[in-house]
């Protein structure tokens, strides 16, 4: 099975919480996967919730090889603490992680464009890594402009789009939570991979599973 790479519309968009569920659903059905967080700002959350749903024995330091306290994007936040987004460390990190696992999801950070070097943007990271890309939309107003931008970045790069998970991020749902979906779907060609309601713990992973297959 192949590794792939989880992004997200913004930075509030779930992909933790849909990273987490795909781990653990790909390793209830056998698959020794694992999540890897290459860059977190501000806390170490995301890294342990990613910990928590995957193997056992794994450290934070293994799954978030670069941890920045001020909580912006890596780049800013890299330039307050007087140091760098070590790339190099991340890449050691993560072929390590894939030697011994079946697939490891790769989280991004913040959202497609989030710089984190002088002159380098996760697009960038993404591109070297060469991995296919699920896109995880927060279904909110603003979620169509934002879905078809990221979409189109993505295959600007010349990398593969997986898919979209759609992730209702309130309990109530406006016009443009019942409708963005259809919009999505018109203007792009990209599948959908799944829903989740808000609060949802579990993911339906075999349409995700055959795209990865």
């Amino acid at each position: 099975m192949r590794n792939f790479i989880v992004t997200g519309t913004d930075t509030e968009a779930g992909k933790t919480y849909v990273s987490c569920l795909i781990v653990k659903a790909l390793r209830e059905r056998g698959v020794n996967a694992a999540g890897f967080k290459p860059v977190a700002c501000g806390d170490r959350q995301d890294a342990r919730l990613l910990r928590e749903a995957g193997p056992e024995g794994l450290t934070l330091d293994e799954l978030n090889p670069v941890f920045l306290k001020t909580a912006t994007c890596p780049y800013v936040a890299a330039k307050l603490e007087n140091t760098q987004v070590d790339e190099d460390a991340i890449r050691r990190a993560y072929e390590a992680l894939a030697a011994t696992h079946d697939c490891v999801l790769v989280e991004g950070v913040g959202g497609w464009e989030v710089p984190i070097a002088a002159g380098r943007r996760f697009s960038d990271m993404a591109a070297d890594f060469h991995l296919p890309i699920l896109l995880v939309i927060g279904n909110k107003l603003g979620a169509i402009n934002h879905a078809l931008l990221t979409l189109d970045a993505i295959k600007a790069r010349g990398l593969e789009c997986l898919g979209i998970i759609f992730n209702n991020v309130k309990d109530e749902w406006d016009t443009a939570c019942v409708t963005n979906r259809s919009m999505i779907e018109e203007f792009s060609d990209v599948p959908v991979l799944g829903e989740l309601i808000h609060g949802q713990d579990s993911l339906d992973v075999d349409a995700l599973m055959d795209r990865l297959g």
